[in-house]
């Protein structure tokens, strides 16, 4: 009985993350004009999404360290980076932390506040698959 309860647990749990990691990158190509005013997402001298400069450029996100590159990045998400320094940004990262940068802050680990101050509360997974599908060919 034990043993068919923690195979259940086990089962939900892979469907519940994968389901959850499952956005829609076109809707997120959309939603992503929200986060424009401070992110841009450009290759280069290939600029895919022209936007602000306050965040960090988002191309190629996906699979890089937490509070990498050249951006000054502030010190709560530094502080994250600090706690877990092989943390990488996965699409179910980056949903959670735009729905509530600070609380992803806290949950790993991390002091202060994040620089960004927008909130996501829908399509968060969305924008995340979009920034997936605008990454270089691994």
């Amino acid at each position: 009985m034990t043993k068919l309860f923690a195979l259940t647990a086990a089962a939900l749990m892979v469907s519940s993350t994968a389901s959850f990691a499952a956005g829609d990158a076109v809707a997120g190509e959309k939603g992503f004009n929200k986060c424009k005013s401070c992110h841009m997402i450009v290759d280069g001298d290939n600029t895919i999404v022209k936007g602000g400069k306050t965040g960090p450029n988002l191309y190629g996100i996906m699979g890089t360290a937490i509070a990498s590159g050249d951006f000054k990045f502030g010190a709560g998400i530094s502080s994250v980076a600090e706690a877990n320094p092989d943390m990488v940004w996965t699409e179910e990262l980056v949903a959670e932390y735009v729905v509530d940068p600070n609380a992803f802050i806290t949950t790993y680990g991390g002091n202060g506040k994040s620089k960004m101050t927008f909130k996501l509360k829908k399509g968060g997974e969305d924008v995340a698959a979009y920034l997936a599908s605008v990454a270089p060919a691994q």
